[in-house]
């Protein structure tokens, strides 16, 4: 079992060393210092000083700066060694890599962060990027990074979102499981939705609890041509928020849960909401009906008796068919996962940590350290608990990423490298003299309207 998995890992490295195009070498001993480095990233120049990183600092940033990575590539060696054995759901979730005063950066926007304020508001500007990774049932902080992609501050979320997932649809196999999309609020389920409707995918996404939908229209009864007026296109209305205007309910399910206690779980199928022609559906003539299931999750307690987080939840599916309700709660709770990867991509790995110039280069950092969560886990099996003298022993199964990350320099070392050695060692001419470089270009960040 163990070969096997040590020859998974050693082809998924050689086939990572080959989907970088330009300076492949220093980007793949970039991410095996990233990998192999004792302590959390604080730095790109810190990583030059890792054994693992052969070569100059310099060539370190010319490979974030001229290096190439074939995305394409990529992007299908990490759909093509995520977990077989974990369930077909995906988080979908973004995050902003912090530029605020990179006058010099471009493609720069604000976006809203929970952590820092910028004149009294919380927002800041950077990078943004949209991250999927599959998930699993077991209660741990391990997820599959399967998609990475930046999403520029002149585009529009919802259509960026939309192209990104039926891009890894068409990666993943038509046959099995339909892949399920597990998104927080914030976005737009409905256009989403509607937009993937010809595609094999499930989404599901958190809702407000005071949003309104209504049911489909009541048939018509016959009547005259002459008797004019416009068939109604909305039946009954009801508020999340109003339990006197609820029809009854298509499906419950009640299961028990070691964290929550009692979970009642309340859906009503064929549902929609009023659309409105503007924004997503400014260029059509009638917004059109988009319908999906509305799905009600109450909890018996909360699994920190002092949050005051609300014990209910509303959810929205569309797909095929109707929803399995106990895979929709599971998937939405195990959701979270995501933002431990984010945690320990940013704090362990540097993923924000480096202060790049341009947002290529900050392309490649994201994929490399994709990559890099990628390589940890087919190696959760292989390594040793290095643990720490005032940490418990784990079972080797059950491993934390980090965990993993403090014994990968022992494993790599067994596991050899493609990257080729260094040619040569002797610096070279340098700018010269009495010439000066003009000042750079200042591109400020963009504000996007309402």
């Amino acid at each position: 079992m163990a070969s096997a998995e040590t020859g998974a890992l050693v082809a998924f490295r050689s086939a990572l060393h080959g989907t970088f195009t330009a300076w492949p070498d220093a980007l793949f001993e970039l991410t095996d210092a990233a990998l192999c480095a004792a302590a959390p990233v604080s730095s790109v120049p810190s990583l030059s000083l890792e054994p693992e990183f052969t070569r100059s600092h310099g060539s370190l940033y010319k490979a974030l700066a001229k290096g190439r990575i074939d995305e394409d590539r990529l992007r299908a060696l990490l759909v093509a060694n995520r977990p077989e054995r974990w369930p077909a759901v995906f988080a979908v979730d973004a995050s902003t890599v912090e530029r605020c005063d990179a006058e010099c950066s471009p493609e720069r926007g604000f976006y809203y962060s929970a952590s820092k304020h910028s004149a009294g508001q919380p927002i800041v500007a950077g990078w943004h990027y949209q991250w999927i990774c599959q998930l699993s049932w077991a209660p741990d902080s391990w997820t599959a990074p399967v998609d990475v992609m930046r999403i520029a501050p002149i585009e529009d979320a919802t259509s960026a979102t939309v192209t990104q997932l039926r891009r890894l649809v068409g990666l993943l196999p038509e046959e099995g499981e339909v892949p399920m999309f597990v998104l927080d609020a914030g976005y737009d389920p409905i256009a989403i939705g509607h937009d993937l409707a010809r595609e094999r995918c499930e989404i599901l996404c958190r809702i407000r609890d005071d949003r309104v939908f209504y049911a489909d229209a009541p048939p018509r009864p016959n009547r005259p041509p002459e008797s004019g007026g416009r068939p109604p296109r909305h039946g009954t209305r009801w508020r999340c928020s109003d339990p006197e205007s609820w029809p009854t309910p298509h499906t419950h399910l009640v299961r028990d849960d070691s964290r929550y206690g009692t979970v009642t779980v309340t859906a009503w199928h064929e549902m929609h909401p009023r659309l409105s022609g503007r924004g997503h559906w400014a260029a059509c003539d009638q917004p059109p009906i988009v319908r999906g299931s509305v799905i009600r999750v109450d909890v018996e307690h909360l699994p920190k008796p002092t949050s005051r987080s609300k014990k209910t939840l509303w959810l929205w599916w569309s797909g095929d068919g109707e929803p399995d309700l106990d895979r929709c709660v599971r998937a939405y709770l195990r959701r979270f996962d995501i933002e431990h990867t984010f945690r320990f991509a940013k704090q362990t790995l540097g993923w924000t940590t480096p202060k790049l110039a341009t947002p290529q280069q900050a392309d490649r950092w994201s994929w490399i350290v994709a990559a890099a969560l990628a390589e940890l886990r087919l190696a959760r099996g292989l390594v040793c608990d290095l643990r720490l003298p005032w940490e418990k022993p784990l079972d080797p199964t059950k491993l934390t990423p980090a965990r993993v990350r403090r014994g990968f320099r022992r494993l790599r070392a067994t596991l050899g490298t493609p990257a080729s050695p260094p040619k040569s060692t002797t610096p070279g001419p340098g700018r010269p003299k009495g010439t000066r470089k003009p000042p750079r270009t200042r591109y400020p960040a963009v504000k996007k309207a309402a």
